[in-house]
């Protein structure tokens, strides 16, 4: 029979202090003195959790505190992990608290939680601020290139401008910079000086770009004029000579005097480009795709090709605008070929791949700037305006044309005057240009 009060079995010589079964009293045993402190009231204690678990172990119940883990529970403690605290003690472990935060939810393994919103800010903000250092960086890069070398306000006597931008465009035969190599591959001559092998005037308004190409043998009066470095007036004779001998007299300047004078056009903008930076820009966007309606040869120029599309690097991209005698129209003939060379060459360097691409940017733009030579007053603004409107003339809105002709004398090209008049007020009215070209 058990006798014990609490119902435990074991022997009773190890329980002492808890009665005996005998009606005689237990004689006192000899024990060692013992000073007993007073008992303290007994405060309950929260459960210690182990650390890694997602929640209470359920063999940790009320009453069951103090007694430690059942055997074999292994409680998965690590001593070197720290974890979220909640509402106890500042090591990190207190009473309650989870791994992850279970209560406040802003901490995480001891350190804040991630602020995104922030970090997407601070993102954005840098990438704009590299955006405008890189933007500003190369526009005073490309500034510092432009070579404002034609001073306009030497013109004298101008028509009044119009509505709209008008540009004269002059590719001229220019050998500066280019090697006896250079000259010998792309077969220009090696011939001093320089004179104009295109003209073209590109108006940019409200109803689309417009580009007019001058015949370089057009028939036309020199008037009077101011000298670009003797500053003295030379007076007008009457005199009749192609176009391209203005430029050869007297340079830019004259040829700006006389186109205005012939059409009465104000020209807003001159831009020059020379043999060798036309096949540099070429060769720095990987050449240009043109569809050549048909195979022509030229030993001059060195043309030879077929028909259909192909991709012309810069060599052959010369030859193609400069080759005229293989063709029964000669000069018209070739200033057509030039406007749809132009035109697909803006086009295809204007497009994101060459933009963004900065080991294309860089390349084309300094190719370009480097051998342009544009009037004082532009701007990169303008040089830009006239690139996307050279752009526009094959994109629907705009149209390419010929100076109308009526006829030659001498072996030069007469323009069409009520034409060239009635084309003038299109243009200066920023108008929709109706009349044709040849």
């Amino acid at each position: 029979m058990n006798d014990w009060p609490d119902r435990r079995t074991g022997d009773r010589s190890e329980r002492y202090g808890r009665g005996s079964a005998s009606a005689q009293p237990e004689s006192a045993r000899a024990m060692p003195h013992i000073q007993r402190r007073p008992a303290q009231p007994r405060t309950p204690q929260r459960p210690q959790v182990p650390p890694q678990s997602q929640g209470y172990d359920d063999r940790y119940q009320d009453g069951g505190y103090g007694n430690g883990p059942e055997p074999g529970y292994d409680s998965g403690y690590n001593t070197g992990q720290v974890y979220g605290s909640g509402s106890g003690g500042s090591d990190g472990r207190g009473g309650g608290g989870r791994r992850g935060g279970g209560g406040d939810g802003g901490y995480v393994q001891g350190r804040p939680a991630a602020d995104w919103r922030r970090r997407i800010k601070l993102g954005a903000l840098t990438l704009v601020v590299v955006v405008l250092a890189v933007s500003i960086s190369t526009y005073f890069w490309a500034d510092s290139k432009l070579k404002r070398e034609v001073d306009l306000s030497k013109v004298i006597d101008r028509p009044e401008s119009g509505d709209g931008t008008n540009y004269l465009i002059v590719g001229s035969d220019s050998r500066e910079g280019m090697s006896a190599e250079e000259k010998k591959r792309l077969r220009t001559g090696s011939a001093e000086g320089k004179r104009t092998d295109s003209m073209m005037i590109l108006h940019d308004g409200s109803n689309g770009p417009t580009l007019i190409s001058l015949p370089r043998d057009s028939n036309v009066e020199i008037p009077t004029f101011k000298g670009s470095e003797s500053g003295k007036t030379f007076q007008g004779t009457g005199r009749q000579v192609k176009l391209n001998a203005a430029y050869a007299e007297d340079g830019p300047e004259l040829l700006v005097r006389t186109v205005e004078f012939n059409t009465g056009l104000h020209i807003d903008h001159y831009v020059e480009i020379g043999f060798g930076g036309f096949a540099k820009i070429v060769d720095a966007i990987g050449g240009v795709e043109m569809d050549i309606p048909k195979a022509f040869k030229d030993k001059k120029s060195g043309a030879d090709f077929q028909a259909g599309k192909q991709t012309l690097n810069g060599e052959q991209s010369l030859a193609f605008v400069r080759t005229r005698y293989a063709f029964a129209g000669s000069d018209l003939d070739r200033t057509k070929n030039q406007q749809k060379f132009l035109a697909a060459l803006a086009s295809q360097t204007a497009t994101p791949s060459t933009i963004i691409n900065p080991f294309k940017l860089y390349p084309t733009m300094g190719a370009g700037l480097d051998t342009l030579i544009v009037d004082k007053d532009m701007s990169l603004w303008a040089l830009g305006n006239m690139f996307f409107a050279m752009k526009g003339v094959t994109g629907g809105d705009g149209t390419s044309m010929n100076m109308p002709i009526s006829g030659s004398v001498n072996g030069n090209l007469v323009w069409d005057k009520a034409k060239v008049k009635q084309l003038v007020q299109q243009l200066n009215n920023d108008e929709k240009v109706t009349v044709k070209g040849n």
